[in-house]
């Protein structure tokens, strides 16, 4: 039986450089993704440290605020059981509506300025 080897095949020098250029072109891009999404990895974590921050502070100063707010209930409830007449305890009622909305008003103000800080802290979308 007569061995016929085909002869060696040599990839002409243009398509090596074409095949070399195309795999470093991929290289580079793959590189370029890749720091782009490391980047964009560490924008997300920042932007989560800030907004879980803000959260955690808005969640206490929420709490506190509850606290306060009930606490202003049950003084108003003892107040009125204590009421001598009706005026009085119509007196009561006014002062305690006047007091919350004022603690309202200032609470308000209170999450607004969280919000604002929140918005401006790096890692924050602005």
């Amino acid at each position: 039986m007569a061995t016929n080897q085909p002869q060696g095949y040599e990839i002409p020098p243009e398509m090596r450089d074409f095949a070399e250029k195309s795999v470093e072109q991929a290289r580079k891009a793959i590189d370029g993704f890749m720091t782009a999404a490391q980047k964009t990895a560490d924008t997300f974590e920042g932007s989560a440290a800030t907004v879980q921050t803000s959260a955690r502070d808005a969640a206490r100063k929420t709490f506190t605020y509850t606290e306060q707010n009930l606490n202003a209930a049950f003084d108003l409830a003892q107040r009125m059981v204590r009421a001598k007449d009706m005026q009085e305890a119509m007196q009561i009622q006014a002062e305690f509506a006047r007091s919350q909305f004022e603690a309202m008003q200032t609470q308000m103000k209170e999450f607004g300025a969280m919000a604002q800080s929140a918005m401006k802290q790096p890692g924050s979308k602005k």
